[in-house]
């Protein structure tokens, strides 16, 4: 009996020493209960269709990666190409692609990607599984001499992620995906990211390396879009995850800029809809947000209020400005040809406001996809300002691939460019409104689990 007792209490000490925590399963809520009218379905149908056009149309028909713009001399982007996977299965699903067109393109996209050069050559594509912001659309090598990127590459990785989920067929093509994308994933070294305990920005992720410089001492840090890239590489095995999450929410800044609004801040209201583009964060909270009682997708409808009533207030006077013309996010500007008096324009800057205290770089300019990415934070703000502004410019703000990137009435300037970062949220996050549909399949990925539970987040109620 002595022998079977200790015995029985060692098994039971194994088994409790050995208890991993619970680990929660984060579930898409699918899409946004706000009903629309059938007009309001019909226009919201016309201007996706338009976009994904941008995609179909910009890509590169054997590499698959898309354009970061419509001008000529632009490359390729590999975040405009991350944005551009889920776009084109929004095609499949809205009936503009067949599903085994999407799957192809889809399918050159990773074998690219999955078989580029890495290495320290300046004419590679990528290193230790990071890939370079823009690349030559004809070769698909490192474009000027940009940066290795860790956002954009988190971008084109996210996108990745909703292929191996969305393309689940037991067919050649989407077998291959499915496999590509492991690969792919899988082979990124995040800890070369990783900034040294000696760096200002110690533990947090850098924003770039390059071959000539080195790793960049500078650090993703305060409330930005890189919200989603801690997420991937806590999911991916980087080291130290929680400590460099840490070292992240360090630097938040909480804002109250008007009564009832406030919210941590980030002026552009891009820096608000990436990751949301790609995570489902309504009723989760890490431990900064738990604090505050609130989850990430109600400071980003706070945001949102924020910038109307900034245009409301409109502190500096610009032409348009009011409660139902607002969207100051990154963006192309008028330049400085069209400044007047005391009114000085920037050309592409990453415009924000999160209230009269701080702004970056406002000039009047207005970009659609600002509030339209917003969609699913604010609908009963958003639809009456899409509206009003189509009402008031549409003639001017629409062209091939739907709205025009930006427009600036005080400069009496309306763009003619359309970007790639700017057109794959849109489009997403009104799928994402009116569906969940890319918040259904991202959510359901291991990486994307493992994240979230690894950097502690917790259900808010």
């Amino acid at each position: 009996m002595k022998i079977r007792t200790v015995f029985m209490f060692v098994v039971f000490s194994f088994i409790i020493g050995s208890a991993q925590p619970q680990q929660l399963v984060f579930k898409s809520h699918g899409k946004v209960n706000y009903p629309l009218t059938p007009q309001e379905e019909t226009m919201f149908d016309t201007i996706q269709r338009e976009t994904f056009l941008f995609f179909l149309k910009e890509h590169q028909p054997e590499k698959g990666i898309v354009k970061d713009r419509t001008a000529k001399w632009a490359p390729a982007s590999i975040a405009s190409t991350g944005f551009g996977i889920p776009s084109f299965a929004v095609g499949v699903e809205r009936n503009w692609i067949s599903r085994e067109k999407a799957a192809q393109i889809t399918l050159n996209i990773l074998k690219f990607f999955a078989n580029s050069v890495q290495s320290t050559d300046t004419n590679a594509t990528g290193y230790k599984g990071f890939y370079y912001h823009f690349l030559k659309m004809n070769s698909g090598t490192r474009e000027w001499k940009c940066e290795l990127s860790s956002i954009d590459t988190g971008i084109l990785l996210m996108g990745i992620i909703f292929a191996r989920n969305y393309y689940n067929l037991d067919n050649d093509v989407e077998k291959q995906i499915r496999s590509l994308a492991a690969f792919i994933l899988g082979r990124v070294e995040w800890n070369f990211m990783l900034l040294p305990a000696s760096s200002k920005y110690a533990y947090t992720i850098s924003m770039a390396w390059s071959p000539e410089k080195g790793l960049q001492d500078y650090g993703w840090c305060g409330y930005n879009e890189a919200l989603f890239l801690y997420v991937l590489a806590a999911g991916s095995g980087m080291e130290n995850a929680e400590q460099s999450y840490k070292a992240w929410l360090s630097t938040y800044k909480w804002n109250t800029p008007y009564k009832g609004l406030s919210h941590v801040a980030f002026p552009p209201l891009f820096g608000h809809q990436f990751s949301q583009a790609f995570i489902d964060y309504r009723g989760i909270v890490d431990e900064y947000m738990k604090d505050k009682g609130i989850d990430y997708f109600e400071n980003s409808r706070r945001a949102t209020y924020v910038q109307r009533q900034y245009a409301i207030d409109n502190p500096k006077g610009w032409i348009g400005y009011d409660s139902l013309c607002w969207g100051v996010t990154a963006s192309d500007g008028p330049g400085d040809k069209y400044n007047f008096g005391d009114k000085k324009f920037l050309g592409y800057a990453g415009r924000g406001t999160s209230g009269p205290d701080y702004n970056y770089f406002d000039d009047g300019t207005i970009a659609p996809y600002g509030p339209l990415s917003s969609l699913p934070f604010a609908p009963e703000i958003v639809l009456p300002t899409i509206k009003s502004i189509n009402q008031k410019y549409g003639k001017h703000l629409w062209g091939k691939y739907g709205y025009y990137d930006s427009f600036n009435p005080t400069a009496k300037w309306f763009n003619d460019d359309f970007i790639g970062i700017d057109e794959g949220p849109m489009l997403i996050m009104i799928e994402n409104f009116r569906t969940g549909f890319v918040w259904n399949y991202m959510m359901k990925d291991p990486i994307i689990q493992k994240g979230l539970n690894k950097l502690g987040y917790e259900s808010l109620n």
